[in-house]
């Protein structure tokens, strides 16, 4: 312990005086506004960032430069489902160009989200389910749905997923990945 705590104090004091400083801030109050380019570089270097998909008014106001107009346009247009996926769009959506921005490309982040795969599949119960509604299983062929449905009325109802594989005899790729779509 002894050995990381010397560790510490050596980088403290390497840090110069305006980095010293912005530490102490930023330990005070993580949420502080960051007051130029150069605090906006040092903050990322710390770990500190903004996904610009995801940020809240509170975030983008931490940045210089940015008003309380411009942080609410581009959360709104994020919560509307924009997406941005660099710099440019930003400086798009915000009329400015580009090159204001780009002294806060260090902190920010552009991360995509595809929404489909943020909604989760809609799962059927296999006992219940019609043939249609199994066929819409991505992966599922009209022979297997048919198969499904025939076992189920002879044998009774699947217990468990082990109990419907075991059952079809599916092989494991497969009922991997019809477990996304199965609620027993």
């Amino acid at each position: 312990m002894a050995a990381w705590w010397s560790k510490v104090q050596q980088w403290q004091q390497a840090l110069n005086p305006q980095q010293r400083q912005l530490r102490s801030r930023l330990e005070r109050d993580p949420y502080a506004r960051l007051q130029s380019a150069v605090e906006v570089a040092i903050a990322a270097q710390w770990g500190i960032h903004i996904d610009v998909n995801t940020a809240t008014v509170d975030d983008w106001l931490r940045l210089p430069g940015i008003s309380i107009h411009q942080a609410r346009t581009l959360v709104a247009l994020a919560q509307n489902g924009v997406q941005f996926l660099c710099l440019e769009d930003l400086a798009a959506a915000l009329t400015v160009p580009v090159h204001r921005l780009t002294p806060l490309a260090p902190i920010l982040q552009f991360i995509y989200r595809d929404p489909e795969s943020l909604v989760a599949p809609a799962r059927v119960n296999p006992n219940t389910a019609t043939l249609a509604q199994l066929c819409q299983i991505p992966g599922l062929s009209p022979d297997l749905a048919q198969a499904w449905v025939s076992d189920r009325t002879h044998h009774g109802p699947y217990h468990t997923l082990a109990d419907l594989q075991n059952r079809l005899q599916l092989s494991p790729e497969a009922i991997a990945q019809f477990m996304y779509y199965l609620a027993f």
